[in-house]
């Protein structure tokens, strides 16, 4: 074994500044001297530079809106055959169509259903309710299910 192949971690404390001069970080408790960052309450942001705007200006400005909502999950039309009976977000994340069944899910047409199925998702185009009641199906908009807490999943699991 090799000293630089070693697993072992340091267990260094931090140092402690402005603690006497046998400390090591006495006096001025490595804030150098004078001025304002050797004062107590100095709180300056990342990008002040003295009092002038000079970085600030130059980054150009973020336009427009950016939209803090998820956007809802899409399933097409044709991918619906493959599954039977009641289908809903955890029916798709099971069939590997949906990336988590606690998200917005949105079903788009594309192609052609054949089977006979209830839908129960968060949306689904005009196009698509149309061709689920063609089928002989039936279309029911419900809430995104939220995940249960641990605290649930271990109440559930005692009883």
């Amino acid at each position: 074994m090799k000293y630089n192949e070693l697993q072992a971690t340091p267990n260094k404390d931090r140092k402690r500044v402005g603690r006497g001069i046998s400390a090591g970080g006495g006096k001025t408790a490595g804030r150098g001297t004078k001025g304002q960052g050797s004062r107590t309450g100095k709180k300056l942001h990342a990008m002040f530079q003295g009092g002038q705007n000079g970085l600030r200006n130059a980054i150009p400005k973020s336009r427009g809106f950016k939209s803090l909502r998820t956007p809802a999950q899409v399933v097409y039309l044709d991918r619906l055959d493959e599954l039977k009976g009641t289908v809903d977000n955890f029916a798709l994340f099971e069939a590997g169509l949906i990336a988590t069944p606690f998200h917005n899910v949105k079903v788009i047409s594309r192609g052609e259903l054949s089977a006979k199925l209830t839908l129960k998702v968060q949306g689904a185009s005009k196009s698509v309710v149309e061709a689920v009641k063609k089928a002989g199906g039936t279309f029911e908009k419900t809430p995104t299910p939220l995940p249960k807490s641990t605290k649930e999943a271990e109440a559930a699991d005692k009883k």
